[in-house]
């Protein structure tokens, strides 16, 4: 790693903040104890900033040669998780933790900031810097976007940093395209007919429409998506019956459906419906369904890939980012202006902190904040023309 001086000295406030923030996770919209946190530190180091869709906070440092208006997302808020992990600085609120870095990514947001204040008079143009809420849903960058966040300077290329447990601390991961998936969800209930268990000829068994459903729907991406695509199906909820021996009217599924693409999306959704309606039908059962569009695809403008493939080479060794059918609304911000979205590794197999994004036993080696610290200094002095 290549880490300059003055994030070096900023080490101590680096941990000492991610530290903090982790102790009081707040769930999305409810982040008041963070933004106050972000709010004050600005007003004590004097960057100007302003508030935004409640808990929302946009940083402005505005250099004093002309040049781009850069972005930088930080997302705030914390998973419904119960902590596991036994240490000084674990979650102290009941049922919520920050078990995907976000009280990291934060720390190294509000860093930033300050050094960048420091130095705008050498800064060619501005960044922004989007304190956002609610990633983890139900999605805080539309509101953001929709209250004016890339105007007024209007925002040329918008950049997000992850830290990331898939890789080991001191590597940065770029990819030019798809990098997170489009998730959309779905409900449905199956109205059968209940009865006793032992006569199962005078009902309509909606357990076993609802088994044959979810069968059935496996056959969407094995046999309807192009093999050469990537797409998942995942049925996560299945509830029905209040006894062995009943036969109940109702059994209720959930799950969700990922996609790279725009047409295989649309292919998945469209299916789904067939499918289901279709097995339902023909065992004389009705289905209820609902389906709902989450977040986009999150893809990378090839160029600007390259700008951040440069930036963070300065601070660690650059490697080819893993594409992953998880989903982030940082998707809907790429698709307004060009940028990167990147993957800042953040485990250390030799100190026990390799759990994944969302476990209970989530942790991270925090010599990563310097590196996604250093991301951010080295992508606001380059030019990104």
């Amino acid at each position: 790693m290549s880490i300059s001086r003055e994030v070096r000295a900023s080490a101590k406030d680096l941990v000492s903040l991610r530290r903090t923030i982790h102790e009081w996770p707040e769930p999305g919209f409810k982040e008041q104890k963070t933004a106050a946190l972000i709010r004050k530190k600005l007003d004590d180091w004097g960057v100007s900033y302003r508030k935004m869709c409640g808990t929302g906070v946009v940083a402005t440092i505005k250099g004093s040669k002309p040049g781009p208006t850069l972005l930088f997302r930080a997302d705030m808020d914390a998973l419904p998780l119960t902590e596991e992990n036994k240490v000084p600085y674990a979650s102290r609120v009941p049922g919520f933790m920050h078990a995907c870095g976000h009280d990291g990514h934060v720390a190294m947001a509000l860093v930033a900031s300050r050094l960048l204040e420091k130095e705008r008079h050498s800064l060619r143009g501005n960044v922004k810097v989007m304190f956002q809420p609610a990633e983890e849903g139900p999605g805080g960058a539309v509101p953001m976007i929709d209250a004016g966040i890339l105007d007024k300077p209007r925002v040329d290329a918008a950049f997000a940093i992850h830290l990331w447990n898939d890789l080991p601390v001191g590597k940065v991961g770029c990819r030019a395209g798809a990098v997170f998936a489009a998730q959309d969800e779905f409900h449905m209930t199956v109205h059968g007919k209940g009865g006793h268990g032992a006569a199962p000829h005078q009902t309509i068994d909606p357990v076993v429409v609802a088994a044959q459903i979810v069968t059935a729907c496996q056959t969407i991406v094995a046999r309807k998506v192009n093999p050469v695509k990537t797409a998942v199906l995942t049925f996560g909820q299945i509830h029905g019956g209040t006894r062995h021996n009943i036969i109940p009217d109702t059994v209720s599924l959930s799950g969700t459906v990922r996609a790279l693409e725009k047409p295989v999306r649309q292919l998945l959704e469209e299916e789904l419906k067939r499918v289901v309606h279709g097995v339902a039908s023909s065992l004389g059962a009705k289905v209820e369904l609902e389906f709902i569009r989450g977040y986009s695809a999150t893809v990378n403008d090839p160029g600007m890939t390259e700008v951040a493939r440069r930036a963070a080479s300065r601070a660690a060794k650059t490697v080819e980012q893993d594409i992953t059918m998880g989903a982030e609304d940082m998707s809907y911000v790429l698709e307004k202006v060009p940028g990167c979205y990147m993957a800042v590794g953040s485990h250390n197999k030799k100190r026990g902190l390799v759990y994944p994004h969302h476990s209970a036993r989530f942790d991270f080696d925090e010599k990563a904040l310097e590196v996604g610290t250093e991301v951010w200094l080295q992508l606001a002095r380059q030019s990104i023309a």
